[in-house]
């Protein structure tokens, strides 16, 4: 009999230089999927938002503090859980939060108060924080160092794509049931998902080399990855990245990484401020201007669905021409279209086309700043990279929804309202631009990635 000879095994090349397998695609489903039901739970207070203001007679800006609530929680989950799966694994967090989630989202269904619906928002963030940035870096550790960027871009696909379809469940549910059938509805999912990912979701190869975490699993699922290297447990399973002791956090401003981790700190925080300031009021403010509830939950819709569509064709662009154009751009074209949401003299219908071109540019950028953090940030600090920087910006997402309910609740004009929506925008523009004179290149392509740990 043949013995098995192999002896030492590097799990990042053969991941950075894998094809798509079977493995690949079970690990990007699955993200994908739950990523699907974050987008929808984090965007469902503001479809229901209406429906409860006037069930309840309590006045809109009443629920200003419910979603920085919200956004509370998921920077807690964003930040310090993340830490933890850099320690413990990305996929029991995940499958925890989601179950979490999905028990949290029924319960909302049941409050009758704002008290009540302030602290399941809060808790159910926690949850959804967690998964965003968890299952962004699971994505990403599964692609090729090729396709690592473009894999986060489009498994973000799914988080803009579960706002947009929620809107479509709200439409749909809250005239025949009330708006208490969405949060039903929007707990199962996460619980279905929770339990299909117990059971087939696999851990990121990378990080299990790194910790010398579970031999067996290891080899079986390099098998899957690569059936040519006939891996067994009793090899060696090494990664080319070091893995390193200390806080995770404080390895994000070592090795000339600061300046580059202090741009996508600005970039979040300007950019969440502004999507959770339209995504939360949006349709609020359309409904006060007079129109139907639906017809203002289909305007949410429309910035959700242009996000979606918006992720797709930046994920295109940025894999051929590099982050810092394209994202330079996007933020002034978004700047300009939520500048132009509140002027007087715009119609329904052109409502509608400058609504999706802000929700291309805004929400569609969101997924590329989770990319470009995902492909920057080495393994043993990826996911603590990515959530630190949706962390720092759910301060913006607390920020921005806060500063809304005051100037709704101050009689500011829908003008003025929206003005102050589009520095955000024109900030992360010019930050993003920066970026460039801080790392050196354009980003995104994998020949324009720095090697972990250089930033200029």
């Amino acid at each position: 009999m043949a013995q098995h000879v192999r002896s030492t095994i590097n799990v990042t090349d053969i991941v950075d230089h894998s094809p798509f397998t079977p493995l690949h695609w079970r690990a990007f489903t699955l993200c994908m999927a739950c990523l699907v039901m974050d987008g929808f739970d984090v965007q469902v207070l503001g479809y229901t938002a209406p429906s409860i203001v006037r069930e309840w007679g309590v006045a809109a800006a009443t629920l200003g503090p419910v979603f920085a609530a919200a956004n509370f929680g998921v920077l807690l989950g964003a930040l310090f859980i993340s830490m933890l799966a850099d320690r413990i694994g990305r996929r029991p967090v995940i499958v925890t939060a989601a179950l979490l989630v999905g028990v949290l989202t029924i319960l909302t269904g049941r409050v009758t108060s704002v008290p009540q619906l302030l602290m399941m928002r809060f808790l159910t963030g926690i949850g959804l924080g967690t998964i965003v940035s968890n299952a962004s870096s699971l994505v990403g550790e599964y692609g090729s160092k090729r396709m690592r960027a473009t894999l986060i871009m489009y498994s973000g696909v799914g988080f803009t794509g579960g706002a947009a379809f929620g809107g479509f469940v709200a439409t749909a549910l809250i005239p025949l049931y009330g708006w208490q059938a969405v949060y039903y509805f929007g707990g199962a999912i996460p619980l279905l998902i929770g339990v299909i990912m117990l059971l087939a979701l696999p851990e990121s190869l990378q990080f299990m080399a790194l910790r010398g975490k579970s031999p067996a699993k290891l080899a079986h699922w390099l098998n899957q990855v690569d059936p040519s290297l006939k891996a067994t447990p009793s090899d060696e399973f090494v990664a080319s990245e070091e893995n390193k002791a200390g806080v995770p956090i404080s390895h994000l401003f070592s090795e000339g990484r600061a300046l580059a981790t202090l741009v996508f700190w600005v970039v979040n925080f300007m950019n969440l401020l502004n999507l959770y300031s339209l995504a939360s009021w949006l349709p609020t403010v359309v409904r006060d201007a007079g129109y139907s509830a639906q017809t203002a939950v289909l305007v949410g819709t429309v910035l959700q669905v242009g996000g979606t569509l918006g992720t797709v064709g930046l994920a295109w662009l940025v894999a051929r021409a590099g982050f810092v154009r394209i994202m330079s751009v996007t933020f002034v074209i978004a700047a300009i279209s939520v500048l132009l949401i509140g002027q007087p003299s715009v119609s329904l219908a052109l409502l509608y086309v400058i609504v999706f071109i802000a929700g291309w540019c805004v929400v569609g950028s969101q997924p590329g700043l989770n990319a470009l953090s995902g492909a920057y940030y080495p393994t043993y600090i990826r996911s603590t990279g990515i959530g630190a920087g949706l962390g720092v910006g759910r301060i913006g997402a607390i920020v921005g929804p806060a500063i809304g309910g005051m100037f709704m609740a101050a009689h500011w004009s829908t003008r003025d309202i929206f003005l102050a929506a589009s520095i955000p925008a024109a900030i992360s523009a010019i930050a993003m631009f920066s970026l460039r004179f801080v790392v050196g290149t354009d980003l995104g392509r994998a020949t324009d990635m720095p090697k972990p740990g250089r930033s200029g």
